[in-house]
């Protein structure tokens, strides 16, 4: 087992800043090559809270803030453009980022993309639900609606 310090937020891992174990290759193949993670010493456990500062500088402070948003966030549908053909299949498909700008676009809160979570590659027009997890215990469902540029 490695003991590592991980710098970006890891589903059913942790957030930035915790120290966790997990298996060496896991650790040695995925998260420190990704950037995920940094193998932890005791020199970088005192960087651990300069990157716990970092990340409440950036998440929605409160519970109720959270609520708040994720209410807004339901309530509107988000639209994005995207290149089809004629079937109304994408050439490619919508990324995170792309639903996370139109989230910004619409009037919504700066959502980091790695906090959007779609189910299956959205790559025909249509409308799809996706997950934002705004808090540790708050997400929201927003519509997407891919439409042709």
């Amino acid at each position: 087992m490695a003991k590592i310090i991980l710098t970006h937020e890891v589903t059913g891992l942790g957030a930035p800043g915790d120290v966790v174990e997990v298996k060496d290759g896991y650790a040695r193949n995925y998260l420190v090559p990704r950037n995920l993670a940094t193998p932890w010493t005791k020199g970088a456990e005192k960087d651990v809270s300069a990157i716990r500062r970092a990340r409440k500088a950036r998440e929605i402070a409160t519970l109720d803030d959270a609520k708040a948003v994720r209410d807004s966030l339901q309530a509107n549908a988000v639209t994005v453009s995207a290149k089809a053909g004629e079937s109304g299949r994408l050439f490619g498909a919508v990324t995170t980022a792309e639903i996370a700008e139109a989230i910004k676009a619409v009037g919504g809160p700066s959502v980091d993309k790695r906090k959007i979570e779609v189910a299956q590659a959205i790559k025909t027009l249509g409308e799809y639900a996706v997950q934002v997890r705004l808090h540790p215990e708050v997400s929201a469902k927003v519509t997407v609606k891919v439409v042709a540029a």
